[in-house]
């Protein structure tokens, strides 16, 4: 764990706050690239998941952008409310949300707060000379994060602003957007669950692979209405043989952490792959959007977090 100081607290936009954060010691804190985040261990004891905003001239300081959910668990609220001089734990930088390592056109989307990762992708991007658009989708300017620094940003010309309460402006045509780059290029989009459900289907229906179809997802979609019950099952620990039940109203993780077997978990909804755990036996039923629906198919992997299981015993591999 890294301790940080608060250095600023900005209002980015209507409520969002934007906090640089600052090493205790003024040394550099650890490089990361664009779509990295860290763990934010907050004074009450919650830990969340915050994509780094910006690529920062000065190593010793990291930014990130947090929106005010009204449906927030606490988290949100909780850094509204961080002041200047306080003190926090914060993970290294970990990246789940990669640039790929190609030449590739790259389409980059945004939807609201989504920003915060693709920012900091279409200033590597430039910085390294390779060809990409930005398209950033908001209310109204006034909601609209970073929505200034990118009018005047070095790649501005790269940047359509897609307002959908501003007249003039006009909602993002999906389909004419991706259908022009289907065959040669990458596509990386953040934002709200169903913005990103919608332009992946719709970039499936297009044709797009889905090696090259890349989402970070803030919060996980509600649940389908054909989903099924939940029902107990057992899980079995691979190392030891142990067998443990596994409650209809409880997760994998709490049962496991309930016989004592540790489990490193954060967003508990399948968000962020803290806990992703490898599946030796068993057919998972995945609850999760950290995962890919190739990665779903294959069955390999699990987020106990909030996934279950459609046979009677899953063995993981712990």
């Amino acid at each position: 764990m890294i301790p940080v100081v608060v250095r600023n607290v900005v209002t980015e936009a209507q409520g969002v706050v934007r906090l640089v954060l600052g090493s205790e010691d003024g040394l550099d804190l650890p490089s990361f690239d664009a779509g990295a985040h860290i763990d934010l261990h907050l004074p009450s004891g919650l830990i969340r998941q915050y994509s780094l905003c910006r690529i920062q001239p000065e190593a010793q300081y990291y930014e990130i952008a947090v929106l005010k959910d009204p449906q927030s668990r606490g988290g949100s609220a909780e850094v509204h409310r961080l002041k200047i001089g306080d003190t926090l734990l914060i993970s290294t930088p970990k990246n789940h949300f990669p640039l790929m390592d190609t030449t590739r056109h790259s389409v980059l989307i945004a939807g609201g707060i989504g920003v915060t990762p693709i920012l900091p992708m279409a200033q590597q991007l430039q910085k390294m000379g390779l060809s990409f658009e930005f398209h950033y989708c908001a209310r109204s300017p006034e909601t609209a994060a970073f929505s200034s620094a990118l009018e005047s940003a070095s790649f501005a010309d790269k940047m359509q602003f897609h307002y959908s309460e501003v007249a003039g402006s006009s909602q993002m045509d999906v389909v004419s957007v991706l259908s022009r780059h289907a065959n040669d290029s990458e596509l990386y989009i953040c934002g709200p669950a169903s913005f990103i459900d919608y332009v992946l289907l719709q970039a499936k229906m297009l044709g797009w692979p889905e090696d090259r179809l890349h989402r970070e997802f803030f919060a996980a979609p509600i649940l389908d209405e054909n989903v099924s019950e939940n029902t107990a099952f057992k899980v079995k620990i691979h190392s030891t043989g142990e067998i443990f039940d596994v409650g209809a109203d409880q997760s994998i993780f709490e049962a496991l952490d309930e016989n004592g077997i540790f489990l490193a978990v954060s967003c508990e909804s399948g968000v962020c792959g803290t806990c992703q755990t490898a599946v030796i036996d068993g057919v998972p039923d995945h609850r999760d959007v950290f995962l890919t629906d190739k990665e779903h198919a294959q069955g390999k992997l699990i987020m106990p977090c909030c996934s279950r299981s459609k046979t009677p015993v899953l063995e993981l591999d712990l």
